[in-house]
C-alpha cells in the first residue's frame, strides 16, 4: 500500500551526499520509490507516518559467504590460507543444504537488523539461499560458488548456476528480492580453462561474476609467475566485459589497477576481513581515484566475524587514512555512498543504493535518540553526517523497509522468530563441533 515516510532527515545518497531536512520519501504499491524531497513540495495528500531520526537508503553488502555464520569463529588466529585448507574448507564440506539454509536465514536477520539490506553472497544450494532470504524479507545477489574442493566438482556447480538462470530468470521473488550470479572462486582455485567457461556462461546471460583476486600476498604465486597477475591472467582469457566485482583486491599494481578501470570491473573492499587475517590494506584511494567502483563488504562471518558494514564503513575509511598518512583520504560521504549508491553501482543495479523516484524503497531507519546525536540533527550537514558514520552505527537502526515491506521493526524482525533462527544455526555449529 501507498506510504509517505516523514523524517527530520532524509539522506538520498545522491552523487552529493545530500540532508534533506524536514523532508518524505513516498513509497508506491509496487514497492518503488515515488517522491523523495522535502515535504513541502511533496505531490497529493498521502497519509504521513512520522519517525524520528534519519531515512536512508539499506546498505549493501557487496561481498559475503553468510551462511558461515555456522563456521563463526572456528580457525579465528590461522592465516588466511591455512585458514581455509585446515578448517574451513573440510568444515563445509560437512555441510548440508539445509545447514546452509540455517546459516543464512539467521546471517540475513543479522543483516536487515544492521540496515544491511542487499547483500552479495558466493556460496552452494543457491535454491536454499533464496528461500531463507525470501523469509526474512531481505535481498540478495545470490552467486553460486564453483570450486574444485572435496564435496564439490566445478561442472556440476557451473551447470546448477546456468539452470537457476535458465529456470527462474535473472531476478525473481516479489520486488526483485533474488538475483543470480556466476561465483567463481579465484584463479588460484580454477584453471584458466574453467574460468574461461564460467566467464562465456556469464557472458550469454549478462550475470553478474563475482570472483576473489589478489587478496593475501601468496595465494596466486603461480599465477603471477605463469602472467604477471590475476587481473592480466583474466584479461587474457575474456574473462571481462561483463559485469564483474573483485572481492578483496589488496595486492594490485598500478597496471593491475588500470586493467581494471579500462574494462569496468568494480571492487568489494572488506577492511575488517583483510586485517584480521593479516591481508593487508587494499589501495583505496588508488583505484578510486583510477575511476574503479568500489563498494564495501563484510567478507563471511567467520572471517570477520559479524555481519555489520557500518562497521566496515568506519574501516574503510580508518585504514584509507592511516595508509595514505592522509586524513582527507576518505569522509565520511565518501564511505556512505560506497555503502549505498556505489556499492549497488559496483555490481550493475540503479535500483537500489539510493533514495530515488524509481528505485525500490529499501529504507534505513536510524534513531537519533543517542549520545552520538546529543546535539540534536540542528547541526551543520557535515557534522551530521559525520555523526551518522563515525558515532551512530548498527547499534541505531530501528526500523527497515524493503520494496516497500517493513521487515524490521524496533530493532527485530517482523517476518521470522530470531531466537529460532539463532537456536536453528547453534545446533548446525554444535554437530560440527561434535564430530557428528
Amino acid at each position: 500500500m501507498r506510504q509517505r515516510l516523514r523524517a527530520p532527515i532524509v539522506l538520498p545518497c545522491d552523487p552529493d551526499c545530500s540532508v534533506l531536512r524536514d523532508a518524505v520519501v513516498d513509497i508506491e504499491d509496487d514497492g518503488r520509490i515515488g517522491y523523495v524531497g522535502p515535504l513541502a513540495d511533496a505531490p497529493g495528500d498521502e497519509p504521513i507516518t512520522d519517525v524520528s531520526g534519519v531515512l536512508l537508503p539499506g546498505l549493501v553488502n557487496t561481498h559475503a559467504h553468510t551462511p558461515m555464520t555456522v563456521l563463526r569463529g572456528m580457525g579465528g588466529d590461522l592465516p588466511l590460507l591455512r585458514w581455509l585448507q585446515e578448517v574451513i574448507w573440510p568444515a563445509e564440506a560437512q555441510l548440508s543444504a539445509a545447514d546452509m539454509r540455517a546459516g543464512m536465514l539467521l546471517g540475513s536477520v543479522e543483516m536487515l537488523r544492521a540496515g544491511v539490506t542487499t547483500s552479495v553472497e558466493m556460496y552452494f544450494h543457491l535454491d536454499e539461499l533464496a528461500d531463507a532470504v525470501l523469509q526474512t524479507g531481505g535481498r540478495a545477489v545470490l552467486t553460486g560458488g564453483i570450486i574444485e574442493a572435496p564435496g564439490f566438482t566445478w561442472r556440476s556447480l557451473l551447470d546448477d548456476v546456468s539452470k537457476l538462470i535458465d529456470t527462474e530468470g535473472l531476478r525473481f521473488g516479489p520486488g526483485d528480492r533474488i538475483e543470480i550470479g556466476y561465483g567463481p572462486h579465484s584463479a588460484y582455485t580454477l584453471t584458466p580453462e574453467v574460468l574461461t567457461e564460467v566467464a562465456a556462461a556469464a557472458h550469454e546471460r549478462d550475470a553478474l561474476m563475482h570472483i576473489h583476486v589478489a587478496e593475501a600476498a601468496l595465494e596466486d604465486a603461480a599465477q603471477r609467475s605463469s602472467h604477471g597477475s590475476v587481473p592480466k591472467l583474466l584479461e587474457s582469457l575474456g574473462f571481462y566485459g561483463g559485469r564483474v566485482i573483485a572481492a578483496h583486491c589488496v595486492h594490485l599494481s598500478d597496471e593491475d589497477i588500470s586493467i581494471f578501470a579500462r574494462h569496468g570491473v568494480a571492487v568489494a573492499h572488506c577492511p575488517g576481513s583483510n586485517a584480521k587475517l593479516a591481508s593487508g590494506i587494499a589501495r583505496v584511494r588508488d583505484l578510486r581515484e583510477a575511476g574503479v567502483t568500489v563498494g564495501i563488504g563484510t567478507d563471511g562471518p567467520a572471517s570477520n566475524d559479524d555481519l555489520d558494514l557500518w562497521e566496515e564503513v568506519r574501516l574503510a575509511a580508518m585504514l584509507s587514512r592511516l595508509s595514505t598518512m592522509d586524513a582527507s583520504s576518505l569522509i565520511a560521504p565518501d564511505v556512505l555512498l560506497m555503502a549505498t549508491r556505489m556499492g549497488a553501482a559496483a555490481i550493475g543495479r540503479d535500483d537500489i543504493g539510493a533514495l530515488e523516484e524509481g528505485r525500490w524503497a529499501d529504507i534505513v531507519h536510524i534513531s537519533t535518540d543517542a549520545p552520538a546525536f546529543s546535539a540534536g540533527v540542528d547541526v551543520p550537514d557535515a557534522q551530521l553526517l559525520s555523526n551518522v558514520v563515525w558515532a551512530a552505527g548498527a547499534r541505531q537502526v530501528q526500523d527497515v523497509w524493503v520494496a516497500g515491506d517493513q521487515v524490521v521493526r524496533a530493532g527485530e524482525p517482523t517476518r521470522v522468530d530470531r531466537f529460532e533462527a539463532q537456536a536453528k544455526a547453534g545446533a548446525v555449529t554444535q554437530r560440527l563441533l561434535s564430530g557428528g
